[in-house]
């Protein structure tokens, strides 16, 4: 008896960390950012452009406050970008956020690109818990959180939407 169940295809990322030399291409377009990154630059990305303004800080980047694109060697494209927001702070908490292009949502990468995110942090010992916050209502990005371990811990309120959830993984002991 053969069995109706389809494969499941988990699609494959790289970390590849942004740049003040890839933010520069990208302010002179998106073609030359393609060119110096060797991928499909897809259309509707970025939806926060200002990601990719040129900072003072950009020469001070850590090896957890950079931001990553997210490209995908199989497809040789350019899925999406993400990383995080600063430094672990003085609790061990490091907040993540991401942003997968159109083409590429609802396909997997939101969460391979968070599992990616949250490895990266727990891989560093000061680190003691992974945050993320997300508008306070059920939506993809909810799922993707619980995909990776994340729990709702609060809502907080929040100047520019209104109200946020904040989610929580904390290091695993044992």
């Amino acid at each position: 008896m053969k069995s109706s169940h389809r494969p499941i295809s988990i699609p494959q990322i790289h970390l590849v960390p942004v740049k003040a030399e890839h933010k520069l291409a990208f302010q002179r377009g998106k073609s030359q950012l393609q060119e110096m990154l060797g991928v499909e630059v897809p259309e509707g990305w970025p939806q926060f452009p200002e990601a990719f303004e040129v900072r003072g800080e950009d020469t001070l980047l850590s090896d957890l406050s950079p931001a990553f694109f997210f490209v995908c060697p199989g497809a040789r494209a350019l899925v999406g970008n993400g990383g995080f927001a600063a430094p672990p702070d003085q609790a061990g908490e490091v907040e993540i956020g991401y942003e997968i292009a159109p083409p590429f949502r609802n396909m997997g990468y939101a969460t391979v690109a968070a599992r990616a995110l949250v490895e990266l942090a727990f891989s560093r010992v000061e680190v003691s818990a992974v945050v993320a916050h997300t508008l306070a209502f059920e939506n993809a990005s909810n799922s993707v959180l619980k995909k990776v371990g994340m729990t709702m811990t609060a809502e907080l309120p929040n100047d520019d939407v209104g109200k946020v959830w904040k989610w929580r993984i904390g290091r695993a002991t044992g």
